[in-house]
């Protein structure tokens, strides 16, 4: 690292770090903050960058940090570009009264006054998103996608039969569902992408009986991901990169999205999935692509790497597909999805209870900015059935939140309160 600015500071200073992908946090910190640490191992491979230490004091930006100085004083933004192969990590440090900037490569510097872009986003990150998103051709659709998803009812225990109850549902309660999207639980897993779990039924009638719906049928992969113990991981030790965490019972490994089978795989899974009937990809664990290791291709970076395995999805799909990036490196992904995620899950399975707190929340309201500029954002779904303990709350962080508009309930177990809110939800579309 490098110090590459002092910037002397107000007492009400703040220092914005943008988190490498989807799940990493990303706020504003002032000088008591304390910085966000993985407390083991396979949480820096999961929610933070992998293979990149964290600095022991201070806070750490992956490619865009802002400096407000307070006071009225222009704010100061140093990122990258263009991330299309290199991210630098850069670093905030209080001293005294200054902030002490660091990077561990070149980036861009640039003054922001709250001239820029007045309202609800910071000037400098409103600035920085309008560049940014240019440079890296953001896909700004202007389709607010409207959907039923099943991950939070379900989870990985969802069957064809729940899809068609509830899509009966969406016709009986009239509700303006553009997307139906099947969460986790399809398919028998990492590195088994093309083979339908037997217990789920059958996917074909489940995605024909949405399209006949006249909605889109959704589907969810993690594509760049394989279990170490998969079928897949034994055959083709070669395809494999490095540690990716952990999840369904099973070491993760990243994929080379470099290795030409590996590019020969993943075409087959997606030409399958288009074959279906299916085009609308919620695409998760995204950031395996991008973990550090010797990949088939030597003069690839881990970001030309997960770069070139999106855009072949995106070429297999076609420019019509809609697709959903989540728990993905951000900057790297402008310009190959359409949305994304822009934090961790609402909750895991048991906390409907409240127990988890919203997990969601302090990302989620530190990226808004992001829409429009970058691609339409994922606040995650609504939750709004009485079981939840905390759905009021989080019904008004999700219907204040930009972006797309999901819910995830078995219909038939929403009160009239809990039919109001996804009402509501709905038909507030977010331009």
């Amino acid at each position: 690292m490098t110090i590459i600015d002092e910037v002397p500071v107000a007492p009400s200073a703040r220092v914005y770090a943008e988190g490498w992908q989807s799940w990493s946090p990303t706020t504003w910190y002032d000088r008591a903050a304390p910085a966000h640490r993985p407390a083991e191992g396979w949480q820096h491979l999961m929610r933070f960058r992998p293979g990149t230490p964290l600095p022991d004091e201070g806070v750490q930006g992956e490619g865009l940090l802002v400096v407000d100085p307070g006071e009225g004083a222009p704010s100061r933004v140093y990122a990258t570009l263009d991330a299309s192969r290199v991210v630098p990590s850069i670093r905030a440090e209080w001293r005294g009264d200054r902030v002490v900037v660091q990077a561990e490569a070149p980036i861009a510097q640039w003054t922001t006054d709250a001239a820029v872009a007045p309202g609800r986003d910071h000037p400098a990150l409103a600035d920085f998103g309008e560049r940014f998103g240019v440079r890296m051709g953001a896909r700004k659709n202007p389709a607010v996608p409207r959907v039923w998803c099943t991950w939070y009812r379900y989870f990985e225990a969802v069957t064809a039969a729940d899809v068609l109850e509830n899509l009966e549902a969406i016709e009986q309660h009239r509700l303006p569902v553009d997307v139906v999207q099947i969460d986790d639980g399809w398919s028998l897993g990492t590195g088994e992408w093309t083979r339908p779990d037997p217990d789920f039924g059958s996917l074909p009638d489940a995605v024909a009986a949405i399209a006949d719906s006249g909605r889109r049928a959704g589907l969810w992969l993690a594509p760049f991901s394989v279990g170490a113990g998969s079928v897949l991981a034994r055959r083709h030790p070669d395809w494999l990169v490095g540690p990716a965490g952990y999840n369904w019972g099973d070491d993760l490994v990243g994929l080379d999205l470099t290795h030409p089978g590996v590019r020969e795989y993943l075409t087959t899974v997606f030409t399958g999935v288009r074959e279906l009937g299916v085009d609308y990809l919620k695409l998760d664990f995204l950031y395996s692509g991008a973990v550090p290791g010797d990949r088939h291709d030597p003069d690839a970076t881990p970001i030309t790497a997960y770069r070139s395995g999106l855009a072949l999805i995106r070429d297999v799909m076609g420019e019509d597909a809609y697709l959903l990036g989540c728990g993905a490196p951000m900057l790297p992904s402008v310009g190959l999805v359409d949305a994304m995620r822009v934090s961790p899950d609402t909750f895991h399975e048991g906390g409907e209870d409240g127990s988890q707190g919203l997990r969601g929340r302090m990302s989620l309201e530190a990226r808004a900015w992001q829409h429009g500029r970058l691609w339409t954002t994922d606040p995650d779904c609504l939750v709004a059935r009485p079981e939840f303990a905390l759905r009021d709350e989080w019904a008004r962080v999700v219907l204040e939140a930009p972006g797309l508009r999901g819910f995830s309930d078995r219909i038939a177990e929403l009160d009239d309160h809990g039919l109001r809110l996804v009402s509501r939800l709905l038909e507030e579309r977010t331009a």
